[in-house]
C-alpha cells in the first residue's frame, strides 16, 4: 500500500488502535483485536487493482507490525474486516474496533 490514501487509511487504523490501548501494568498495554473497515467501493477496487488482491489481509498485517513496534498484545486473535461500501464523497473510509474473543474474518456476515 503506497498511495497517498494508502498511508491515510494506514494512519486511521493505527489511530483507532493507539486511542483503545489499555495500560494494564507498566509492561502490558491491550489493544482491540477486531477492526472493521468501511472502504468505499471504488477505493477498494483501485487497491485491489494495484496489486491489493486481499485488502483485509494487507491490513491485518501492517497493523501487526504497528502493534509489534508499540509493543501492544491483542486481546484476542487479530483481524481486520474490510467491507467495500457507498461512502460519501471526500469520505472514503470509516474504521471501528474492538475486543472480541477467538475472532475470525470469516465470522463476519457478508463477503469479505
Amino acid at each position: 500500500m503506497r498511495h497517498r490514501e494508502d498511508v491515510e487509511l494506514l494512519d486511521a487504523l493505527h489511530r483507532e488502535c493507539d486511542q483503545h490501548a489499555v495500560v494494564c501494568s507498566e509492561s502490558r498495554v491491550v489493544v482491540p483485536n477486531a477492526y472493521e473497515v468501511e472502504l468505499d467501493a471504488q477505493v477498494h477496487e483501485e487497491l485491489v487493482r494495484h496489486g491489493h488482491g486481499d485488502v483485509g489481509e494487507a491490513l491485518t498485517d501492517d497493523l501487526a507490525r504497528h502493534g509489534e513496534r508499540k509493543g501492544y498484545e491483542w486481546a484476542g486473535p487479530l483481524t481486520v474486516r474490510v467491507t467495500p461500501v457507498a461512502r460519501p464523497p471526500g469520505d472514503p473510509y470509516r474504521v471501528s474496533s474492538g475486543p472480541m474473543p477467538h475472532v475470525r474474518a470469516d465470522a463476519f456476515p457478508g463477503d469479505g
